[in-house]
């Protein structure tokens, strides 16, 4: 009896070691703890997932119940498969800007574990079915589906290829953050993943301009046309299986559920081997320290500190020459003290920062393209007060950005004219880009649009409510300041302080608009009095009236900024 024990002893750890047990549940189980663990962060971490969830769900439902409602029309097929290739784009570019966000999607955190690229591969695919991304991907898929699915194959057929396009979508997604994790969790990702913002709004207005163009029903027949080349494009082929099962051509169904299995078999060849590289060949910072010629390090690295230290300092001497030629431009009077080198200073930030240049950057691009939308649309000018108005939104949380730096500009706060020049040079900084670039912009727009006419007025709001915004966001900044996490890209407050992000925005937005009522209530009154020859008074009223809100309200804020120096320095250092 104990000899029997004893061999079954031995041969039941015989069979585990020749089959080694899943690591699915494992990761499974971790996945589900890093979305528990990150949500009990804070509570209004935990509020705005939350939201976020259910918001995104409701979307998800009603694309797909009004693709059910295309069931039976003649452009369900083309709508279907523009849906599942607009999936899988996402699911492809989403690695890209919010790889930061996400500490899963980065497999060089799992190098130490003892896994083998094939089983860690089936391991985190499961895991990534899991989350609101793939329940979204789950909900529109099956939308899409049921709208070209007629008959008993085809609704057979509908299973697999909902299963196909979900699972080529999520392995999509890591194939493409395994082969750019050396980029992405290096500075330079940080700086792309910063841009995500100037993306995601950009593509939101092709997006629009997309839904324009297909409203018509030429629009229409034009991507009806289309489906014969978009339907052969991953992960699209599964979706259009369904209609061909309707159709009775089997053949084809096989045809394309052979090339959608195809292409997950060409991604999960591209995962294995980006794992296989990560997991085996170290990186640039270990190949110096283990090289042959390590004895030699030491001089190469002081070598390149010097070199980097020379380089920062020609940087910042070619950056302080532009805002010094900048700063010359203006009246000496205006920029006396220390507003020059506040200046100088937001001109720094500006250029060196990646937070600061991606906001910028934003700011231009939107202020830019909404025009042009209404210039492709045929819309009004007054789309144009978008230029100026994104641009007088950066003057909003100033010392924010300044983080726990701030102490050195609250140490050299002593007088109210040391806080009015304070903020002078960060209004001046702001609004020596955004005149020009208003102006620029609305002259464009005016001429594509053939308004010349229409061009004062237009031009004299748009300054009048830059002048409000700039006046408004230093208000805002001493009033309601808020930390920007400086260690995530991805974050516009700390933890808890969302709230004040919503009333930066949308209160300072709407009280700008409030100010601007005198140069509107102007140009409304001209227009109904028939006197469209004085429209031109608007130019000159708005460019003063905004400068003198501008300079009132920064005059009346910069006792307040010396009080609340104490309790503006606790709130931006809370990173």
């Amino acid at each position: 009896m104990t000899a029997a024990g004893s061999v079954a002893g031995t041969e039941r750890p015989g069979r585990r070691a020749g089959r080694p047990p899943s690591v699915v549940p494992v990761f499974v189980r971790l996945k589900v703890s890093v979305l528990r663990n990150g949500l009990r962060q804070s509570r209004g971490r935990t509020v705005g997932w939350v939201v976020g969830v259910v918001f995104s769900l409701l979307y998800a439902l009603g694309l797909g119940i009004g693709m059910i409602a295309l069931r039976g029309n003649d452009y369900a097929p083309a709508a279907a498969v523009t849906l599942t290739l607009v999936l899988g784009l996402g699911w492809a570019v989403m690695p890209l800007f919010f790889f930061g966000g996400d500490d899963t999607l980065d497999p060089t955190r799992l190098t130490m574990l003892p896994l083998r690229p094939r089983p860690l591969i089936t391991a985190l695919l499961t895991s990534s079915l899991i989350g609101v991304g793939p329940l979204f991907t789950l909900l529109a898929s099956t939308g899409a589906v049921v709208a070209v699915a007629h008959g008993t194959a085809a609704v057979a057929a509908a299973v697999p290829a909902v299963a196909l396009v979900l699972v080529t979508c999520v392995a999509l997604s890591r194939a493409v953050a395994a082969a750019n994790t050396r980029l992405l969790t290096s500075r330079r990702g940080r700086d792309l993943a910063l841009l995500s913002g100037l993306v995601v709004a950009v593509g939101a207005q092709l997006a629009n301009l997309g839904a324009s163009a297909l409203s018509s029903g030429h629009g229409l027949h034009r991507m009806t046309s289309l489906t014969a080349v978009l339907r052969w494009i991953p992960p699209a082929p599964a979706v259009d299986a369904v209609r061909s099962a309707s159709r009775g051509a089997y053949v084809l169904m096989g045809v394309q559920f052979a090339c959608g299995a195809a292409f997950l078999a060409l991604l999960l060849r591209w995962w294995h081997r980006s794992l296989t590289r990560l997991m085996v060949s170290p990186d640039s910072s270990t190949i110096q320290a283990a090289g042959p010629e390590g004895a030699q390090a030491p001089g190469r690295t002081g070598r390149v500190i010097r070199l980097g230290r020379a380089g920062r300092r020609a940087s910042a001497s070619d950056g302080g020459a532009r805002s010094l030629g900048v700063v010359d431009l203006l009246p000496r009077r205006l920029v006396a003290g220390r507003t020059a080198p506040v200046m100088e200073r937001q001109f720094h930030y500006l250029w060196r920062d990646p937070r600061s240049r991606a906001t910028l950057a934003t700011g231009l691009a939107v202020g830019l393209l909404l025009p042009l939308v209404a210039v492709v649309q045929h819309g009004t000018i007054y789309q144009c007060l978008w230029a100026g108005g994104l641009l007088g939104m950066q003057m909003y949380n100033q010392f924010g950005t300044d983080s726990s730096a701030f102490w050195m500009v609250a140490a050299t706060l002593g007088t109210r004219e040391d806080a009015v020049r304070e903020l002078r040079g960060r209004a001046l900084a702001l609004a020596v880009i955004a005149v020009p670039y208003t102006a620029v912009v609305t002259t464009g727009a005016a001429l594509l649009l053939r308004r010349t006419d229409a061009l004062p007025e237009t031009l004299g709001l748009s300054l009048a409510f830059l002048g409000a915004l700039i006046g408004t966001g230093a208000y805002a900044s001493v009033r309601f300041p808020y930390a920007v996490p400086q260690d995530n890209p991805f974050g516009n407050a700390a933890p808890g302080q969302g709230g004040l992000v919503v009333l930066n925005v949308l209160g300072g937005t709407l009280c700008g608009a409030a100010l601007c009522l005198p140069v509107l209530a102007l140009t409304v009154a001209l227009h109904l009095t028939d006197n469209h020859g004085l429209l031109w008074m608007v130019l000159p009223c708005g460019a003063v009236y905004g400068l003198m809100v501008a300079s009132a309200v920064l005059r009346w804020t910069a006792p307040r900024l010396l009080d609340r120096l104490p309790e503006i320095l606790a709130v931006v250092a809370r990173t």
